[in-house]
Parts: C-alpha cells; structure tokens; sequence
C-alpha cells in the first residue's frame, strides 16, 4: 500500500478511492505512518488530529475531487474549530477558532482528509521555518542542514517527503513559492483576490497576502485552485472573472509568447550560479518550443527598492496588530515572542497613520509600474529565489532590528528578491522545481504574467511541465525513504 500511494499524487490517489481500489483510512495509515517515521526529523508537523480525521471520514466525506486524500493545513490563518493553531508563536500556542474560514470550507468540500498542520515562521513572518514554538526548526527533506522555506515551510518539507502529495499554504511575500523552490515543488499565487479571506477579514497584509498549495504535480495545483477560488459573500474586491478553469488552461496551447528572462535581481544584483544557470537552461527550453525569448532591461524607474521598504512597513504594522489583537489589551511577554516580532512592532510605533496610507500607495504605484513591463511582454522568468536554500539558522527570526533584517545585507530581500514583487503587484506566479544544484538542492524557477493572466500561467507552466518533467526528480528523494542521505 506504501509503494502505491508514494507513486501518486493527490489526483491519483483519489481516483484510485473513486474506484474502490483503497479506502480513505488505508490512505490515512499510510499518511499517519510516514509522518510518525519522518516527522522526528523534519519537525514539519503539529497538532495531530487523527479523531478528527477519522471522524470524517466515518461521517462519510464529500464527494469531491479529492475524496478520501489525507492532507495537511499551515499553521497559520486557515480558521478551522477543530484544528487549533499556534500561528507559529508561542503567544497564541494552542488557539482554538471559534469559526471555520471560508477556504477551510471550501478544501474541505473537496473530500480531502485533513489530520494535522504544518509548521509556520511566527505570524508568517520571514522566509525560514524556525519558530521556538515547535522547539526547533524545520528541516529541508532534500538535505537537513538547510531550510524548507517559510513561511510554508512544514507544508513544503511534508509533501517534498511524500507524506502528503498536497497541503495548504499562504503566501504574502513569496511564502508559497519560496518553499516550492526550496523543496522542488510547485507554488502557484494567483491574481490577488482570486482566492477568499472570509469571513473575518476582507484581506491580508494590505492586500498582499493570499492562500494557496504545494504540490508535487502541476494538475493538483489546478484542481486545488478551481476548488477554491472565486470572492466570498462580502468581500471588499475580486480578481479578473476566468475564461474556464485552471485545469481546462493546463490543456490549451499557450500559444506563442514573449519571453523574457533575468539572471539577475529587479534592483540588479548578482543571483548564485545555479539560480543564473536555472533561469539561462528554461530560456533555452522555451525558445525551443517557439517562443519569443530575450534578455530582461530593467527599466529606469521601477525601483523596487522603496517597494520593499513600503512592504516592511506595512507587514510591522499587520504584525504589531496581530500582537495587539491577541494581548486584548493585557501586557506582552516580550519572551513569548520572537526577537524578529518584538523589532516589528517597535518599527510599526513609528509609522503613523499617514505613514501607512502612503506605504499602500507606494505598493500600489509600484504594482502600476509592474504592469507596463508586461505591455511589451507576456511572462517574466527570474529565478524564484537569489540562492539555494539558506542553511539552517542563516536567517533565524532573532534580529531585533526589523528593517535590517528584512532588507539589510544578507538579510530576507538579498535571499528573496522577487517573490514579494509579484504579492505588492498583485500579478500571477508560479515557481516550478526546474533545477537541481550540484550539490543537490532544489532551485525553482519564478514566472510571472499580467494581473489577471492566470489561465495562461498555467498554459504555459503544463508545456513545460510536459517538456521537462520534474516528478522522477521528486520520486528519487521520495522513494528513498524521503529523506536524503
């Protein structure tokens, strides 16, 4: 049963239930038993729910696209009265909801069998996964000296391991897409509001912040995706309304686009060799299949400099009111938090109001320069991130000086310069697990499009896939007992 459900993802494995060829509890065993032999070392996982998965599955699941899958949810956001949280943070260890979010709703109408979540940096802060929460940091399944990415970290570590083939994650600065590139996996952030926030919140981090997936497969992606998407009853604004779906895109042509690539920052900066060697191989691939392919100029006046610099104001001050709201007016234990927490609501005591609404509109202005790149193209490759992944502790959340860790030298944005571009523009991303390093660590590769562009994204993201396949890639570490070494 192991060999069989290591080999499918997570559409496979539900049409091996629809077919009455495993149970949804010989699917959960498996899921139970690869996290209890995998957990120890990853420390991927927390707050097991296996009474509560069960108790679905007795109560009989939806019928949906991925009845009977077992799957994991982030520690962080996802409001679910029967999974609790620490939203990475001692601070808010244990929490119980008292409501159930409209995207739990939603992925819970799939007929997926949630029994655990996975592991988060505090309050989604920071591109590692090393909370003092979970009495550690998260591992890279790839080679445990390094970071799985954050702030979905356990998600990434999970399915790269193959205790899941699917889990849930959140991206507000790349926070999806930086653990896909980390752990080989694919993260696709959608148009920004393609997704619900409900019913509690109209959206995250000015607008920036949107749920998402890491799969192993590009086709869970898009059936996840369609699964989900689409406004809630309330909500302030909606993305661009789809042609069809993102799993009828993976099946068009994406017809012949213009492509262009960069090898080096939006700020121009150097990226790692392989980083540079990822993005140089895709733009071979892709002139291969005939499309337009040229070099990035970056233009005079984007200055994605002030965008990160209006970014780290507004992610303290949604940081500093998370705190607040959590404390209810009581005093804070400066130890409950971590060092990089206590640095955000310090910067965010000095951003007042008016400082704020100017952050906004430096994001969207920027979000409006962005756009016009794409006036003369259709798809922007960089690498996902401007190294391999960090090794552990390089980026521990302790500093206390919240400016300097996100944008200071060899700080967030030196390590990820591109991902958070595409949440203050709003604008589809995908990163795609196209390269390995030498050394043998995963190194996604980012594409980006037109706000709205989504079907398109994903037309092109399945010719590649069908190009240049990475799931025998994934299948090595997986099949090797999904830990490597």
């Amino acid at each position: 049963m192991k060999d069989l459900y290591l080999k499918q993802d997570a559409t496979g494995l539900a049409a091996m239930v629809a077919k009455g060829d495993v149970t949804p509890d010989q699917l959960l065993d498996v899921a139970l038993d690869l996290a209890g032999t995998l957990n120890p070392r990853l420390n991927a996982i927390v707050h097991l729910r296996e009474d509560v998965a069960r108790a679905a599955i007795r109560r009989g699941l939806p019928k949906g696209p991925f009845q009977g899958v077992p799957f994991l949810m982030k520690d962080l956001g996802a409001a679910a009265v029967e999974y609790p949280t620490n939203n990475g943070s001692k601070l808010t260890q244990g929490l119980v909801w008292g409501h159930d979010s409209e995207i739990f709703k939603r992925m819970r109408a799939t007929g997926l069998v949630t029994f655990a979540r996975t592991t988060s940096p505090e309050f989604g802060v920071g591109p590692v996964t090393e909370s003092q929460v979970y009495g550690g940091p998260t591992r890279n399944p790839w080679n445990l000296d390094h970071t799985s990415g954050g702030s979905s970290g356990g998600s990434g570590a999970s399915v790269a391991a193959g205790i899941v083939p699917a889990a849930h994650g959140s991206d507000g600065g790349g926070s999806v897409r930086i653990p896909a590139s980390s752990c080989g996996l694919v993260g696709f952030k959608p148009t920004r509001a393609r997704l619900p926030s409900g019913p509690v919140s109209g959206e995250g981090w000015g607008g920036m912040a949107i749920d998402g997936f890491l799969t192993r497969s590009l086709r869970d992606t898009a059936a996840l995706l369609d699964a989900v998407r689409g406004a809630d009853v309330g909500a302030p604004y909606w993305a661009p309304p789809m042609d069809g779906s993102f799993v009828q895109a993976m099946a068009r042509p994406a017809g012949k686009l213009r492509v262009r690539f960069s090898t080096q920052t939006l700020t121009g900066s150097k990226v790692h060799s392989e980083c540079a060697k990822a993005v140089d191989n895709t733009a071979k691939l892709l002139e291969g299949l005939g499309h337009q392919v040229e070099e990035f100029h970056l233009p005079d006046d984007l200055d994605a400099d002030a965008m990160m610099f209006a970014w780290t104001r507004i992610v303290a001050c949604g940081t500093a009111l998370t705190v607040r709201g959590i404390l209810g007016g009581k005093p804070l234990d400066p130890t409950l938090i971590e060092g990089v927490t206590r640095g955000a609501i310090r910067h965010a005591e000095q951003v007042s109001g008016a400082d704020y609404l100017e952050a906004v509109n430096q994001i969207h202005a920027f979000g409006r320069r962005m756009a016009h790149i794409f006036d003369t193209c259709d798809v922007l490759i960089t690498p996902t991130l401007a190294a391999p992944p960090a090794p552990v502790g390089l980026l521990k959340p302790d500093n206390e000086d919240f400016v300097d860790y996100r944008t200071g030298k060899g700080g967030v944005f030196d390590y990820s310069p591109f991902t958070a571009i595409f949440n203050a523009s709003g604008q589809p991303a995908v990163s795609l697990p196209l390269h390995w390093s030498d050394a043998g660590l995963p190194v996604g590769v980012h594409l980006a499009m037109a706000f709205g562009d989504d079907e398109r994204l994903m037309s092109l993201s399945a010719q590649i896939e069908n190009a240049a396949p990475w799931a025998a890639t994934q299948y090595s570490l997986i099949s090797g007992g999904g830990i490597a070494g």
